[in-house]
């Protein structure tokens, strides 16, 4: 087994809960992340503000999110070690793998393993210029290196290919005007992370940015069908709901005053 997220543990608290007969946990880092970086900036002020940040501040939060990896809770920790066939490896990435006859055979390291079954927890791939369905645009749309240049210290190759999103996550052209129909397409996965410093798609973005998008996309699909809309709105021909004789008995009718001489 291959990573070092909370879904890696999970994965393998599955495994040795299901009977397995050994489970190894492959980390390439030295130690477990677990420093909780984004907790800093959960509370409302941060949390709903975030996408207003400068471009400098959201890098930053992006690049030092990087550098000490995302925290799996402990109890996801504590599952698997109450298991005495659980084996963690660190600084530990997979050189090689290959099948041989029904087997997985890993180098890793100076070390040789074969296992049944493998479970790789690699983390997201993010570049547009990448995707076989955004092949015939996807030289419009505008990345993080394309607008902001990082402080040479805070490079990041990975990072710089995330999209540079709009504020309802929308895509953005490279070159304005080349390609209009890019804001058409909302972008809530993974590949919002520089932009909106959360695992975008996971429960925590879910009250910001669902509606943020859910509010653009109706406001586009209005103003698009505007003079539809328009006379719709300003059609004369209403019928009413009720005419006059609904509450005519009840009209206050001031009594005649008689005049005496």
């Amino acid at each position: 087994m291959l990573g070092a997220a909370a879904s890696a543990f999970d994965a393998a608290g599955v495994a040795l809960e299901s009977g397995a007969k050994a489970v190894h946990l492959f980390a390439r880092r030295s130690a477990i992340a677990s420093l909780p970086v984004n907790r800093l900036r959960g509370y409302p002020g941060a949390y709903y503000n975030y996408p207003q940040l400068p471009d400098a501040a959201r890098w930053f939060q992006a690049w030092r999110f990087n550098q000490v990896g995302s925290t799996p809770p402990p109890d996801a920790i504590e599952r698997v070690i109450a298991f005495s066939n659980f084996h963690l490896h660190l600084s530990a990435p997979w050189k090689s793998a290959h099948n041989q006859g029904d087997r997985i055979v890993a180098q890793v390291n100076d070390h040789v393993f074969e296992f049944d079954f493998a479970i790789a927890g690699t983390g997201y791939f993010v570049d547009p210029t990448k995707r076989p369905e955004l092949a015939e645009f996807a030289h419009h749309i505008a990345l993080w290196r394309d607008r902001y240049e990082a402080p040479v210290d805070q490079r990041d190759d990975q990072l710089s290919t995330h999209p540079y999103l709009g504020s309802a996550h929308e895509y953005q052209e490279k070159v304005p005007g080349n390609a209009p129909y890019l804001k058409d397409i909302h972008v809530f996965n993974p590949a919002g992370f520089v932009s909106f410093g959360l695992p975008i798609g996971d429960v925590p973005s879910i009250r910001r940015d669902v509606p943020a998008i859910v509010a653009r996309i109706s406001h586009d699909l209005f103003f698009a069908d505007w003079s539809l809309h328009e006379a719709r709105i300003a059609n004369g021909n209403i019928s009413p709901d009720f005419d006059t004789s609904l509450y005519a008995d009840v009209v206050w009718k001031q009594q005649a005053e008689v005049a005496v001489s």
